[in-house]
C-alpha cells in the first residue's frame, strides 16, 4: 500500500520583518525631514517677528492700579482732555472790575489818612487795620476826650477835621464805635459806659457830617466795656480799651427783602 506524500500549501514567510523595517524607516524619515524644516526658519522672517516683539513691549505703559496698557505702534499718547473752564458772564466780568475799583479806592484812601495822622501814628495813639471789610481807625481816647467826658480837646478836633476831609472827597460808609474799660460810671449824664460810649461816638459823628460827610454815610454805635481788646486787669489794659474805632466800610449795604409775605 502507497503512502501518500503531504504536501505543504502555505509557506512560512521569514522575511515580513522587512515590511515593517521599511515603515519604520519611511516614519523616521519623515520625522528628520520635519525636523529640519523646524530648525531651517527664514531669518528675515524671524527678524520681523523679533522686532515687532520688543517694539510692543517698549510701548507697554502701567497704570496706578498695575494693569498694563499696550499702546498701538506709531499712536502718541493722548493725554486727558482738560476740565472745560466755565465762561465769565458780562455779569460777573462787571462785578470783577468794580470790585477791582473799590479795592484800588479804598488804598488810595488808606494812604491819605497815614499822611494825615502820621504825628499820632509816630506816637502809638492811632493804629490802621486793614479787615476783609476795609479799614479801621482805631483812636486812644486820651487823644479825643478827657477822662469821663464826650468833648472833644482842642487838639483832637484838628486832627479828626483833617480826616474828614479825606473822608469827605470818597462815598464809603463810615461806622463810628464808641468803647470804654470796665471801670464804672454812674453820673447824671452817663448812668453807665453804655451812655458815655454811644456819645463819645455820636460827638465824632457829628463833628464828620459838619466838616461835609454826608449823613447818609455815618452811623454812630456804643459799645461800652462789652468788646475790649485786652484785659482790663492792668492800666495799659484799660487804657488800649478806651478807644473810639472808625471803620471805613468797603462793602454797601444791600436793599432788605420782606420774608414775611
Amino acid at each position: 500500500m502507497t503512502r501518500k506524500k503531504k504536501f505543504h500549501d502555505d509557506h512560512e514567510n521569514h522575511e515580513r520583518w522587512l515590511v515593517s523595517y521599511a515603515d519604520f524607516i519611511t516614519l523616521l524619515f519623515a520625522f528628520f525631514v520635519v525636523m529640519y524644516a523646524i530648525s531651517s526658519v527664514n531669518e528675515g522672517k524671524y527678524r520681523v517677528l523679533s522686532d515687532s516683539l520688543v517694539s510692543a513691549f517698549k510701548n507697554t505703559q502701567t497704570q496706578s492700579s498695575g494693569k498694563p496698557i499696550v499702546v498701538i505702534q506709531g499712536t502718541p499718547i493722548q493725554p486727558p482732555a482738560p476740565l472745560p473752564i466755565p465762561a465769565i458772564t458780562p455779569d460777573q466780568r462787571l462785578e470783577e472790575e468794580k470790585k477791582a475799583k473799590t479795592k484800588q479806592k479804598m488804598k488810595t484812601v488808606a494812604g491819605d489818612i497815614t499822611k494825615v495822622l502820621q504825628p499820632l501814628i509816630t506816637e502809638g495813639k492811632v493804629k490802621l487795620i486793614e479787615t476783609s471789610r476795609g479799614v479801621t481807625i482805631e483812636i486812644n481816647d486820651s487823644v479825643l476826650f478827657p477822662p469821663g467826658q464826650a468833648k472833644l480837646q482842642a487838639v483832637s478836633i484838628t486832627a479828626l477835621s483833617a480826616l474828614a476831609q479825606v473822608i469827605a472827597s470818597s462815598d464809603f460808609p463810615i461806622t463810628i464805635e464808641g468803647h470804654t474799660d470796665n471801670t464804672p460810671i454812674a453820673t447824671v449824664q452817663f448812668p453807665s459806659n453804655w451812655e458815655l460810649s454811644a456819645m463819645r461816638a455820636t460827638t465824632v459823628l457829628r463833628l464828620f457830617n459838619d466838616a461835609g460827610v454826608s449823613a447818609e454815610r455815618l452811623t454812630a454805635i456804643g459799645y461800652g466795656e462789652t468788646r475790649p481788646l485786652e484785659t482790663n486787669t492792668t492800666i495799659e489794659g484799660r487804657s488800649r480799651n478806651r478807644r473810639v474805632s472808625i471803620l471805613i466800610d468797603s462793602n454797601r449795604p444791600e436793599e432788605g427783602k420782606d420774608i414775611t409775605e
